[in-house]
């Protein structure tokens, strides 16, 4: 089993200009004067090749997202890494490249994906996948297959319990985000009456898992529970399981749309009452589409606000995207995304010239503590998982996330 990841409270996030990484890993080339443009994925790589996705001069990853705001933030983001660290010859001399398909969020769709990464485009490894149910679909041909699944973009806990050696996560776990909200609510708001709504598919149980064991660890159960079925705005009835209770707070476990229709009907039927929920909603969509009575809603992030300037990570990233797409927008997803592309860069570059897919997740297995432009990053012994940072932002009158405070830091 994996050893449990544990929150420590701060108020505080750590700033200023560090390495890319400490330790004995091979630094990575950054970007220069002389760019060159990032290649064009090659699908007609040498069969004959030792290692799938990996040539004399390229590593090809394979991405399968939904094409939201969520699946189109990630690809822009590792892409834009790829571009920064290609602009100054790749590493060890092999570019990177990156063939992104959609999957709808949808299991049979992503399995689709993954025969065709196989058999077609000959990947070398998985990066920055998005979905929970999508991820649990793909990941026994993965096993089987030995690929390694890089920075996936859920926090479920099936890819940290087990014997998952080709799995290396970035974002702290959806258990994380819950018991922080949870720890908050309790010991700064006093807050005693907490309703759970979820999502009834994978991402919605993981999160709803964790919420209850959250509250089990201040010896509370959820006041009410509404869930409703995926991909639906129909989750009235979800409300009404939760109104008669009159919470003191509500934790929303779904994607935004769903959160969004929830926030709206409870303020039309007088519900008052603080509403918090995680990551996966927390994007510019719930800022929209809430407009005016968006303000004072809470979200759980596990990156740093992009507008947080005095973040060197969010500095470098910036400059990264602008020099890839000036018109691309900077966000949550974007910034993760290019975290995980510098990610698995640093594994590419401690192989070396003899790059394989053991010595590529052995590598980031055995990283110990990673800093990337101050973003912090700490893998080992039955640790998969590098980043424990959730960061507690609400929206404010002027429709923009701001910062609350730290609720867990990341590796120190």
């Amino acid at each position: 089993m994996l050893k449990p990841k544990l929150a420590r409270v701060v108020f505080a996030v750590s700033v200023g200009a560090v390495a890319l990484l400490i330790g004995c890993l091979p630094e990575i080339s950054l970007p220069g004067e002389d760019e060159v443009p990032t290649p064009e994925p090659d699908t007609t790589l040498d069969q004959t090749m030792e290692t799938p996705g990996v040539t004399s001069d390229q590593v090809v990853f394979g991405q399968s997202v939904r094409f939201n705001e969520i699946g189109t933030g990630l690809q822009i983001g590792i892409e834009a890494a790829f571009n920064e660290i290609n602009s100054r010859g790749g590493v060890n001399g092999r570019k990177l490249s990156l063939i992104t398909l959609d999957d709808d969020y949808d299991p049979a769709k992503a399995l689709r994906n993954i025969d065709r990464f196989i058999e077609q485009d000959q990947i070398f490894a998985i990066l920055g996948s998005s979905g929970t149910p999508t991820v649990r679909a793909v990941l026994p041909v993965t096993v089987e297959e030995g690929i390694p699944v890089i920075a996936p973009y859920t926090g479920a806990e099936f890819l940290r319990e087990g014997a998952l050696d080709n799995v290396i996560n970035l974002r702290a776990s959806y258990k994380q985000e819950t018991q922080a909200v949870v720890d908050y609510l309790v010991h700064r708001r006093e807050v005693t009456r907490i309703a759970l709504l979820y999502q009834d598919d994978a991402f919605g149980r993981s999160g709803y898992a964790g919420a209850r064991q959250a509250l089990r660890t201040h010896d509370m159960e959820p006041i009410a529970v509404g869930l409703y079925t995926p991909d639906t705005n129909a989750i009235k009835s979800a409300l009404l399981d939760i109104a008669p209770a009159h919470p003191e707070a509500v934790l929303l476990i779904g994607t935004f749309e769903p959160v969004v229709t929830m926030i709206k009907w409870a303020n039309r039927t007088g519900l008052h009452t603080q509403f918090y929920t995680v990551s996966v909603a927390g994007n510019r969509h719930l800022l929209e589409q809430l407009g005016n009575g968006g303000a004072g809603v809470y979200a759980t992030q596990v990156m740093p606000l992009v507008t947080a300037e005095t973040e060197q990570i969010v500095l470098t990233f910036e400059n990264a995207l602008r020099a890839y797409d000036e018109n691309a927008e900077a966000n949550f997803y974007s910034l993760e995304g290019y975290i995980a592309g510098r990610l698995a860069a640093v594994g590419i570059a401690a192989c070396r010239e003899e790059l394989n897919r053991e010595c590529f997740l052995r590598s980031l297995q055995n990283a110990q503590l990673l800093n990337i432009d101050g973003f912090r990053l700490q893998y080992g012994e039955n640790d998969n998982q590098g980043s424990d940072a959730v960061y507690l932002t609400v929206i404010g009158a002027d429709g923009a996330y701001h910062p609350v405070e730290t609720l867990v830091e990341s590796a120190s």
